[in-house]
């Protein structure tokens, strides 16, 4: 398999991988907003999220990550998911200040993820499969 064979297949195995994330989190806005309102207030300082303001980010996020998904304008789609991880990410920062104590140590999960982002972002001209481009 050629070099550029090899850059399009783990280029689409990264966004379906970023996908596969994007999309739980988009449904748990849909299916359990009680605990959309619970992670903006906790980690986003954004208290008293509604039912019906869960569903509008939920939309919002679903049009984004569909995007995303088919490769649609990439310069927006993958942009706007590594700067919403980006902030997700540091605005858990305490999480990672004891992660053995009582803290989760899964959240050291959305590093790697939001270097994924990163590399698809600068590399969308290049992710290709599966994609419109």
């Amino acid at each position: 398999m050629s070099l550029a064979a090899k850059l399009k297949v783990g280029l689409f195995s990264l966004r379906i991988g970023v996908f596969v994330v994007m999309i739980m989190w988009t449904i748990d806005k849909f299916v359990n907003p009680g605990h959309a309102a619970r992670v903006f207030q906790k980690f986003y300082l954004i208290e008293g999220l509604s039912v019906p303001f869960s569903y509008l980010v939920g939309g919002l996020q679903l049009i984004v990550v569909l995007g995303f998904l088919v490769g649609a304008y990439k310069k927006w789609t993958y942009g706007t998911l590594l700067i919403l991880h980006g902030i997700s990410t540091l605005s858990t920062w305490q999480m990672y200040l004891d992660p053995w104590g009582p803290r989760n140590l899964l959240f050291f999960a959305a590093w790697p993820m939001l270097s994924a982002l990163f590399c698809l972002f600068l590399l969308r001209d290049e992710d290709r499969l599966l994609s419109l481009h």
